[in-house]
């Protein structure tokens, strides 16, 4: 069967033109593979356009547009992964132009799908004193235990995505003073991260367990599963989900409804703010390309803002009515005036 032009233009772009031209990084490139892969699936279940069948003419601005509301409303994906698939599918029809310029028309269509405005979400974050239940409920007389110890207290500490934590290798730790962590994240682009001292007391004593600290060991995944392969991210996020769900039967008052391997990013972020971390400094730890997306958190925490609003206008409202306000006869002469 001869391989249909939709075939081969997905294939030399996933395979060739993102990590050979762009560098795309591979977590990029999977995210796009399986923007694809659902869009290959829907042709076939809701269109009945078979996957070796399916070509770039079939794939006009309606089939687009109808995908993007069948997985927003059919498979319940919320507004930010639908704009993500339509990005994955706009870097693709962009490229195409210059290589099928006789479909630019099409494809520029395509490209002026315009990304849905979705409303705001507030962020959610745990207190220390949750973060400190947290780290207390795996049992650290086990090997299994210590690990997971280590893991979330990393999670945190570094303020890390839960993908960059499962990609870490031992060489990225550097335990000499000043401790650091080398971190790989969104664009392939590296960042060093310190560590504070009881992490990484907590790291050595880890890799010592494991033996990982012997030189051969440096390309080996910080954080490994029972099969000797590295945790993925929904590997960590069960663990996570284990100990929460233990915290929350223990301490119920102070734990929220649900928890993600980012509500302990976002709890960093908040704690180092309210200790009165500079902004600068939060967007060069989290790895935030400007300092307006780190803005958001300064935005969210009420307790940060009443303070503000507290030293900026020190007894301007006073306690009391004034005196005008206290004398009925003015008010009521003000209520009639101009009547």
């Amino acid at each position: 069967m001869k391989p249909t032009d939709f075939a081969y233009s997905l294939t030399v772009y996933l395979s060739k033109y993102l990590p050979g031209e762009v560098g795309a990084s591979s977590n990029t490139i999977q995210s796009y593979r399986d923007t694809f892969s659902i869009l290959i699936r829907y042709c076939s279940a809701e269109k009945n356009i078979p996957a070796e069948k399916l070509t770039l003419n079939q794939l006009d601005r309606k089939t687009i547009g109808d995908f993007l509301n069948w997985i927003e409303i059919e498979r319940k994906c919320s507004v930010s992964t639908r704009n993500q698939r339509l990005s994955a599918i706009h870097a693709f029809f962009k490229h195409l132009q210059s290589e099928k310029p006789h479909a630019m028309y099409q494809y520029q269509q395509i490209l002026a799908i315009p990304i849905k405005k979705s409303g705001k979400k507030s962020i959610h974050y745990l207190t220390l004193d949750a973060v400190k239940n947290l780290l207390n409920m795996p049992d650290r007389t086990t090997k299994r235990g210590r690990r997971d110890l280590v893991l979330l207290s990393l999670l945190y500490d570094s303020g890390a995505r839960v993908q960059e934590i499962a990609d870490l290798k031992v060489a990225n730790i550097r335990l000499h003073k000043p401790a650091t962590v080398k971190i790989t994240g969104k664009g392939n682009k590296t960042r060093i991260v310190p560590i504070m001292e009881p992490m990484a007391k907590l790291i050595e004593q880890y890799l010592k367990d494991n033996r990982l600290n012997l030189p051969q060991c440096n390309e080996y995944p910080l954080f490994c599963n029972r099969a000797g392969q590295k945790l993925t991210r929904s590997g960590i996020t069960y663990i996570l989900h284990k100990y929460f769900n233990e915290e929350s039967r223990l301490f119920p008052d102070c734990c929220p409804n649900t928890i993600s391997p980012h509500m302990l990013r976002h709890s960093k972020a908040m704690h180092l703010l309210q200790s009165g971390v500079n902004l600068i400094y939060i967007r060069d730890l989290l790895g935030h390309v400007n300092v307006q997306t780190t803005e958001i958190y300064a935005r969210t925490d009420s307790r940060l803002k009443r303070k503000a609003l507290e030293n900026a206008y020190p007894d301007i409202v006073a306690d009391e009515l004034p005196e005008w306000q206290q004398n009925t006869g003015l008010l009521q002469w003000l209520q009639n005036l101009g009547r």
